[in-house]
């Protein structure tokens, strides 16, 4: 048992306590008895761990994480970091059957336990089943990594009123925002049953660009607008799970392979499109999976006092655009003169 801020009895939160505020002996409901002598802390006599106020570290041995996306890149990443940690992974397929084979392939032969499940996330029956077998097989759920998306770039499908996209609105719609809710509203309870946990939604800036200047070409009106409802919902869930589950929003700009030199997108842009793409990017260049993964292990472990927050990983590109000038030499000057 690790006592994180709180005890949990019979899976409700019982008493909210601090390490400076146990006294030698103190008795709460459910006869839950702490007692402290000159090195340990136990509870009901057996040792456990009680965390001060500052330790800011989520520790991730034996906890178990849901990471839809695993058979792309920066999902694989995520899984991969999660997996070096000792996290137990749950990870959804859809599509993509060859990227799934070879996840498989890499995951299963690590010595952490691993669900892989075909299922449609858009389906709410379908999302109330996995969260069932989660339950059945760890009987805990500590980290969701909201990691599902699906956006049309403008310069591979063009205007929605093309025959071929009749669909492509609700695809971009129920993908990348209508299965994030469905994930959260179904895995909260089960997170909430297991302690301390955190929830990170994965967003792109396009939900503050739209459709317009050089990302244009990338970002189309559906999947800006769900972008947008993304951050809503961050907040929202954050006062909803709330002690015990921390919720913040990972917002990425340009990745190598979300948007970037590594999609179907950027290969058929000519260099003039891609640079100006680049220019726009304060840092000049786009990003990579490994550090978006960093980035989500420090929101997931590390971030401990942060809940609610959207932390924007762009290299500057929202700041891009726009230059500094020299300060000017002012008229105060040459009237004194």
């Amino acid at each position: 048992m690790e006592v994180r801020y709180y005890f949990q009895i019979k899976n409700e939160i019982q008493h909210y306590i601090l390490l400076s505020e146990l006294q030698e002996k103190k008795s709460f409901s459910n006869s839950l008895v702490i007692t402290i002598d000159t090195e340990h802390t136990y509870c009901n006599g057996q040792r456990v761990k009680v965390r001060k106020k500052g330790d800011n570290a989520m520790q991730l041995q034996g906890k178990i994480a849901l990471v839809p996306g695993a058979s792309r890149a920066i999902g694989r990443r995520i899984a991969r970091k999660l997996a070096r940690e000792g996290v137990n992974l749950i990870l959804p397929t859809f599509d993509w059957p060859e990227s799934v084979m070879e996840m498989e392939q890499e995951f299963k032969g690590l010595d952490i336990d691993v669900l892989i499940l075909p299922i449609d996330l858009r389906e709410q029956s379908q999302v109330q089943k996995m969260v069932a077998a989660i339950k059945e097989r760890f009987g805990a759920l500590h980290i969701l990594i909201n990691n599902i998306e699906r956006g049309g770039m403008p310069i591979i499908h063009g205007s929605y009123d093309h025959a071929l996209n009749h669909e492509q609105w609700d695809l971009e719609i129920n993908t990348t925002l209508k299965a994030k809710w469905l994930l959260f509203h179904h895995c909260l309870p089960l997170m909430k049953q297991s302690g301390s946990g955190s929830i990170v939604n994965i967003s792109s800036i396009s939900a503050l660009t739209g459709r317009s200047g050089p990302a244009a070409l990338l970002f189309n009106d559906a999947y800006s607008a769900a972008n947008r409802a993304i951050s809503s919902f961050t907040e929202t869930w954050a006062r909803e799970a709330a002690p015990e589950i921390r919720v913040n929003e990972l917002m990425l700009g340009l990745i190598e392979d979300r948007h970037g030199e590594k999609t179907r997108g950027w290969s058929v842009m000519k260099d003039e499109e891609q640079q100006s793409l680049l220019t726009h990017t304060l840092l000049q260049r786009t990003g990579t999976a490994e550090e978006v993964a960093t980035a989500i292990l420090f929101l997931a472990r590390d971030a401990d006092f942060m809940t609610g927050t959207v932390l924007r990983m762009d290299g500057g590109f929202c700041l891009g655009g726009e230059q500094v000038p020299d300060i000017p030499e002012g008229i105060l000057t040459r009237e004194r003169c």
